[in-house]
């Protein structure tokens, strides 16, 4: 077994997104996941604290991806126009070819509580980082806090509905739900 390997860490993800796909999340060790990287149980615990946190190797990026998408918008659009940036300039990048890989992830999450449990964790920590972008373009605290948790609702629904959906670009997908978020809280006009 190799000593050091520059792609550890995304030889792990991948060997314990094909186990747990295989045997299941709870029947799979980290002494197996590490096996099947062709790696020690050793250079595992440098990467993760546990075996729960391979599942969310590529979400440890994200928040400051779109927080410094965010505050590299331009300063004329709306508080949900500098989130929707942030996303819409992740969404074009890399992000559309790892649609199979999500789909297993997703899977994989799922099938176990306490995974479901992290990813809504991981999603409310998104929203706080988004939140404290938004306050350092000058956008009021509270009403950074709602456009963060309404641009992450607006995320997650648009990623659920691009892993369902074949041949979308998870852009349009998103610009989409956006657009359908946005007439159901939109105010009714009087005679509509």
């Amino acid at each position: 077994m190799s000593r050091w390997a520059p792609d550890a860490a995304l030889r792990l993800e991948r060997a314990a997104v094909e186990l747990f796909t295989v045997q299941g999340y709870a029947a799979t060790s980290v002494p197996q996941i590490a096996a099947r990287a062709g790696l020690t149980t050793r250079t595992f615990f440098r990467h993760f604290p546990d075996k729960r946190d391979v599942l969310f190797l590529r979400e440890r990026e994200l928040p400051g991806v779109v927080a410094a998408l965010v505050a590299g918008a331009p300063a004329f659009l709306s508080p949900l126009g500098l989130v929707m940036h942030g996303f819409e300039a992740m969404a074009t990048g890399p992000f559309e070819g790892w649609r199979e890989d999500i789909r297993s992830r997703r899977a994989i999450i799922g099938s176990d509580q306490g995974l479901r449990e992290r990813e809504l964790l991981k999603n409310v920590l998104l929203g706080e980082v988004i939140s404290e972008a938004l306050e350092r373009h000058g956008v009021d605290g509270d009403e950074a806090r709602m456009v963060a948790r309404y641009g992450v609702t607006v995320f997650e629904l648009a990623l659920t509905d691009w892993l369902q959906a074949d041949g979308s670009a998870f852009v349009d997908v998103l610009h989409s739900t956006a657009y359908r978020m946005g007439r159901l809280v939109r105010p009714a006009r009087q005679g509509e």
